[in-house]
Parts: structure tokens; sequence; C-alpha cells
């Protein structure tokens, strides 16, 4: 007879389905990898020529046959359940609730199931390998959610990043950034996979919150575009914002410069000296199908 118990797989170190067969001496047997967990070595008896029953043992490790009908084994109490199933369930419900928070997260950016995918995946890692102690959960979490869409070329500005997370500065979030990084990197044995980030990246979300309409979309990425041709030091995002203005004000919906800000999370002064550096190249930057020269000279001087 065959009946089922509820102890856990040493092999497979997980609760898995178990067989425990009276026919083979109470042996429990893990259906999933065979390994015999527990043996009690039971007699079975023969009858000799005189009538009289001898004992023959069972040889451990000689199953019979199995039965396979099996059931999931019931959960027990707490107390019940040996050390390696507490562990089990505790790592599951911990995991359980981190992409939890990292949904939350990709949720209020807009973002796709790839890059939440690639972010469960990043943090499933680093917590197997038990490297995330005394970093800052939320930290950690966003930093996932940021690799995840830089490597999905879909990136996403540190100030988009920290501003949905709570209990985390943006110094930690830096730390957890390059420590993640880092990691990745050794664990690897090569550099983390993150194309350069350009100012094209952000421009047609960054238009898209604004409103504009697709000409002035397709005007913004094509100046956008020549502008990495220039030695413009500036950020990505700066230059973006700045690019943003130029066209918004050559168009007839104009857009205040404190709405760009918000959107692009550009403050309005690194606005004003990102258009002060692309200001001379003008005439060469806006496509001529957008604005001829006399307009931009007329919007914005000589």
């Amino acid at each position: 007879m065959n009946e089922m118990t509820d102890l856990p797989c040493r092999n497979c170190n997980r609760p898995t389905e178990l067989v425990l067969d009276h026919s083979a001496g109470d042996t429990t047997t893990c259906s999933e990898c065979g390994l015999i967990l527990l043996h009690t070595p039971s007699t079975t008896t023969t009858n000799d020529n005189s009538g009289n029953d001898h004992p023959v043992p069972v040889v451990p490790g000689t199953l019979g046959s199995l039965s396979t009908a099996i059931a999931k084994p019931t959960a027990g109490t707490p107390s019940d359940q040996p050390p390696s199933v507490g562990k089990w369930q505790n790592r599951e419900r911990h995991l359980v609730d981190a992409f939890g928070s990292i949904t939350a997260m990709a949720d209020r950016l807009g973002l796709v199931t790839t890059i939440k995918d690639r972010a469960y995946e990043m943090y499933e890692k680093m917590e197997d390998q038990k490297c995330l102690r005394s970093r800052n959960q939320e930290a950690v979490l966003a930093a996932c959610l940021y690799i995840a869409c830089r490597q999905e070329n879909k990136p996403r500005t540190v100030k988009e990043i920290c501003s949905i997370i709570n209990g985390a500065t943006k110094k930690d979030f830096g730390r957890a950034r390059e420590f993640i990084l880092k990691h990745m990197e050794i664990a690897n044995g090569k550099s983390v996979g993150m194309r350069t980030i350009h100012a094209g990246d952000y421009m047609r979300r960054f238009c898209s919150n604004l409103g504009m309409t697709n000409q002035e979309v397709m005007a913004a990425q094509e100046t956008v575009q020549k502008s990495e041709e220039l030695d413009i030091r500036r950020s990505p995002i700066s230059v973006a914002a700045a690019v943003i203005y130029i066209i918004t004000q050559l168009s007839n919906d104009k857009k205040p410069l404190k709405d760009i800000s918000i959107v692009t999370r550009v403050a309005e002064g690194t606005i004003k000296s990102s258009y002060k550096d692309l200001y001379p190249h003008l005439t060469w930057l806006i496509p001529s199908w957008f604005a001829m020269e006399e307009d931009i000279k007329n919007q914005f001087g000589p």
C-alpha cells in the first residue's frame, strides 16, 4: 500500500511529491528524482517444506513497484516543517513581495512587460547569490528597473526612477546601481551591455507627454540627431529638453518653459543654458521643411 508524506527531498531541496511504499519496508521515495529519503527495513515471510514461516529481510534500496497515483502533500504547521521547507517558503514569499514592488514601480512609469521580466530576473539572481544584505531594498529594486530599461533601449532618467521610490535617497539609488553593475560584471566576466544614452532616446516620450503634433515630433527628432555632431557638453536629457523648447517656440502651440521642465525633469535654468549652447547652430540644426531661416531669426534673433 502506498501513502503520501510531506517530508522534503534533500536532493531537490524543495517540497515535492513523495511516496511511502509499505511493500518496500516503509521506504519513502522522492517522486521527482527517485532518491530514497527514509527506509525502515521490514520483513516478509516465506513458507518452507516444514510449514514454518521464516522472516526474509527486505534489502534497502529494493523498492518494488511504486504507485503512480500521487497527490500534493498537505501543508503542516510551521513547527511540523523541516528547516529547508521554511527557508524555501520564506524565499518565495520574499521574491513575490519584491516582484510586486517592481511591478508597481514599472506601472507608474508605463514600462512594458519585457523590462519588468528583465528586472525580475536580475533581482532573483542577485538574491540567490545572497549579495544584497544590508542594501536598501527600495534602492536595489529601482536600480534593477533602471538597468533593465537601459538594456532594453528604453531608458528612463535617474530623476524619473527616483521619483517613484520611497524610503531611499538618490545617493542610495546610485550606490545600489553601481553595486549591481559591478557585481554583474564580475559574475558574467564581461561588462554589462548597456548602450550609450542619446538625447533622441527620450524625445518621442517627452514630446508625447507635452501633446506635441507629429510634425513637431519629427522636427525635434531630426534636430536632436543633428546636434550629436556638435561638441555640446551637456547631458542628453538637457539637450532633448532644449530642442523641445526650440521647436515649440517655432510652432503655433508654444509650450511654456515651466511645462517642459516638469515633463523632462530638467531645471528651467539648465534648459536655458543648453539652449544658449545650441543657439549659434539653429539655422543648421532645424530642418528647413519645418522653419525657414527667416522665421528662426525672427523668433530667436540674429
